[in-house]
This record gives structure tokens, sequence and C-alpha cells, in this order.
């Protein structure tokens, strides 16, 4: 991203930011918002959400704009907003801060799965080539393979591993982009391969810290009249919680001939 003025971000649609549908992935929209409203507001970030409006396809040009709507002395409400050929593709509202009350271990407890390296690569259908899951790792912690979804139902809880080669100090931004997994998390219950499409996603900031792999829990809540919900709990390899995401999807079905 290349900042231009106080409040105002451009960058470009890249494969590496691209859905196999070849438009902006839910989570790099998030997280180009957060990159701008910590910049401008030169705080982290505490809470965020996005709503998507439209779409930004590969190759366009998008401008995000920031707007810190409410600067208090530990806390900045703000808001960034994300055009693309004129159109608003997303608006991002977050608080961003800091503050001294600190519990001394999380009250959630992370998933008993193996270590990355004793975990499956994922493999990923020829669909998804040339998009963002080029460019991003991961390997399946908890639940089934592409290659395993069967028709059969199974658990709403699957858990990846997930880093980016060469990153080891995960940021929101990072984070916001894991989080967008839980988009396709309703493949292994259903036992089906779906496809989601954000209509939002939320990114809740514990605690960041070094880590080359993040755990990506997933718990998929319902699906119901073509609607998704689910969470996930953002791990690091040494069991520190960094971070909690949510969303709600459009989902479908993966049409065969795709």
């Amino acid at each position: 991203m290349t900042r231009v003025d106080d409040d105002t971000w451009r960058f470009e649609v890249t494969e590496r930011l691209i859905t196999p549908g070849r438009f902006l992935f839910g989570g790099c929209g998030l997280a180009s918002g957060l990159v701008a409203l910590e910049e401008a507001s030169e705080r982290p970030t505490v809470w965020a959400s996005a709503h998507y409006l439209s779409y930004a396809p590969l190759g366009a040009e998008v401008t995000v704009k920031t707007d810190l709507a409410v600067v208090g002395g530990h806390v900045t409400q703000a808001r960034a907003t994300t055009w693309c050929e004129g159109r608003e593709v997303l608006t991002v509202n977050a608080a961003l801060g800091t503050g001294e009350l600190t519990a001394p271990t999380p009250w959630a407890t992370m998933a008993q799965v193996p270590p990355p390296e004793d975990c499956p690569p994922r493999i990923m259908p020829k669909r998804f080539d040339n998009s963002i899951f080029n460019h991003v790792e991961t390997r399946i912690a908890l639940g089934r393979s592409f290659a395993d979804i069967d028709g059969t139902p199974g658990s709403p809880i699957s858990a990846l591993w997930a880093r980016v080669p060469g990153h080891f100090d995960p940021s929101a931004a990072t984070l916001a982009i894991f989080g967008d997994y839980v988009s396709g998390g309703s493949t292994q219950p259903l036992g089906k391969s779906t496809m989601g499409r954000s209509l939002d996603n939320t990114i809740r900031i514990a605690k960041l810290e070094p880590t080359e792999w993040v755990l990506c829990e997933i718990h998929m809540h319902a699906l119901s009249g073509g609607f998704g919900q689910g969470t996930a709990l953002l791990w690091s390899r040494s069991g520190t919680l960094l971070a909690t995401a949510s969303q709600s999807i459009a989902a479908r079905l993966w049409d065969p001939e795709d």
C-alpha cells in the first residue's frame, strides 16, 4: 500500500490478493483498512469489522480513505472506506488503542493438535490456482482434506496451521487474512465442497507475539437459507491466543464444472 496523503492510501489488486473468483479476498480487504487505520491513528487494532458492498477485480486500483471519528486518551474510534472504479467496495469500522489491565492467561484453551510439521499439507483443487491460496501455506491440523470430502457430514470444528513463508511477526492485518478461512468452513460439517463470499469479517486482537505458524481453529455455528456463520480462534504455535475472528457468509455448493 502507498500512502497518498494524511488520510488516503492506494494499492493494486494483484494475484496475491484475490479469490479464485478473481476479485479482492475479503480478509485482504479488511487487512488493507487496518494497515491504513493503524498508520493514521498511530495505535494498534483492538477490534475491527468489515462490511462488504461490492467487488474489486484483479488489476484494479483501490483507494482507502480513513476517518478518525473520535480520538480519546486511550482509544480511537475510526472508519476506513475502500473505493474502486467509483464504487464503495467495503467499509471498516474499528477501535484502536491500548490499556493496562491484562489477565495472566487466555480464558480459552487451544485445541490439542499435532505441530505443523506433523500435519499434512492442504492440497487445494485446481480451481484455487492463481489466487491468494498459492501464497499462503496451510496444513490440516483437524478435519478432512478436499479429497476426503465425500458427502458424509462431519464435525463443525476444524483447524488449519497457516503461514505466509518468511513472516514471523503477525500483525492485525495478517490475522484478518487468516480469519477469513472461516468462509470455507461449512465444507467440513456438510461433507460437500462449498464456497463462501464474506458479507462481513470481524477481527478482535488479543495479543500479538512472534510466530511463524498460526493455528486457525474454526467453529461453524449454522447454515440456513444460504447464509452461514462461524468463528475462529487464532493461536500462536506456543499456545498464545492472538485473536478471534467471525464471519457471516453467503454460501453455496461448488459447481463440479467450475
